[in-house]
């Protein structure tokens, strides 16, 4: 019998992909002029890295 574990990995995506919108929705809130709009689709493809960076950060201060 096989191991199928791409219910598991289709489920992972799909928070991935929710984050995404949700990252855009607060970056371009944030953002003020075209090169922001341009850094917050970026941001909310690398949205992941971002939150721990930031978390990283405020764990040090």
């Amino acid at each position: 019998m096989g191991n199928n574990n791409a219910s598991a990995a289709a489920g992972g995506g799909a928070i991935y992909g929710l984050g995404i919108f949700g990252a855009w929705v607060y970056y371009f809130q944030q953002a003020d002029a075209f090169w922001e709009y341009l850094y917050a689709v970026f941001q909310g493809l690398f949205w992941p890295a971002y939150m721990v960076y930031e978390t990283f950060a405020a764990l040090h201060a």
